[in-house]
């Protein structure tokens, strides 16, 4: 039986990383709503939205995989990094891609998409097998 310590690193450093995720993604969606707000064409700040929206709701998942792996010793680094890093290049992209307007930024986008469904399809996979 694996335990939450075996997994590197800790769910509890996982828990700290999903709580920072989820303060920055606060922080740079109000930064959106009220700094870019007529400063960025309306296309750009909808990208930005979308990088906020996919940066909270996998922040959240993080946080609940962390908790998940806590409280019943499950190793899910995977797809905490699958998730995590998901967030860096999807979200990230779309962040930089609106504030500096280099649309070509939009091709590393589907890099982190692709973060996504694998960490999504690897939770799956890990704690599908368990039930």
């Amino acid at each position: 039986m694996n335990h939450a310590s075996d997994a590197l690193p800790p769910s509890g450093l996982w828990i700290r990383i999903a709580g920072a995720l989820g303060f920055l993604g606060v922080a740079l969606g109000a930064f959106g709503a009220h700094g870019l707000r007529g400063k960025i064409p309306e296309n750009l700040l909808s990208a930005y939205h979308t990088g906020v929206l996919y940066h909270l709701v996998h922040a959240v998942a993080i946080l609940a995989l962390a908790l998940h792996a806590r409280a019943t010793g499950a190793r899910l680094t995977g797809p905490l990094l699958c998730l995590s890093l998901g967030i860096l290049l999807f979200s990230g992209s779309l962040y930089v891609m609106a504030i500096s307007g280099a649309t070509r930024l939009g091709m590393i986008t589907p890099f982190g998409g692709v973060l996504f469904l694998v960490g999504w399809a690897w939770v799956s996979i890990c704690l599908g097998r368990r039930a």
